[in-house]
């Protein structure tokens, strides 16, 4: 649901500094494994360095109700690989040959998941939409670790 409009979009809901919520959109972009966005500068930038908790929306269905919502920690990346992944993946997302220049100035963060709320409805004023919950496992780490440190297991 967070690429149904062709490109990772999605309300990005952050904490300011007084503790009172902040929400933007923002493009997600997905791998294989992971949750990561390119954050510009922005005050929903300083809340993610400040505290990473987060939450995450998809845009609204335009035939449906059906919606997408996660929650988590998010983590700024500094690796230089993989933001050069990402910058190439996000430029190909959107048909662009190079990726645009301002990119430079943006942050990377990499999104953990902690729970889940997937709903799925048969149409706009269902009565009946059907919620799916995911929580991560009491010890879940960041990054696919185990406690300790170690690799989870493939």
């Amino acid at each position: 649901m967070l690429y149904q409009y062709g490109v990772g979009l999605a309300f990005l809901a952050t904490t300011r500094a007084d503790g009172s919520p902040r929400v933007h959109p923002m493009c997600p972009v997905l791998t294989d494994s992971d949750l990561y966005a390119f954050i510009v500068p922005s005050p929903k930038r300083h809340d993610l360095r400040r505290d990473g908790r987060y939450a995450l929306h998809s845009f609204a269905a335009d035939k449906n109700e059906d919606a997408f919502y996660l929650m988590g920690r998010a983590e700024l990346i500094a690796d230089e690989e993989t933001m050069a992944t990402l910058t190439t993946q996000f430029a190909a997302e959107r048909g662009m040959s190079e990726p645009p220049a301002e990119i430079a100035s943006w942050e990377l963060f990499s999104f953990d998941i902690e729970s889940v709320l997937l709903t799925r409805t048969t149409g706009h004023g269902d009565p009946s939409p059907k919620h799916t919950v995911w929580r991560a496992p009491e010890d879940f780490v960041r990054h696919g670790q185990q406690p300790g440190g170690a690799p989870a297991p493939d």
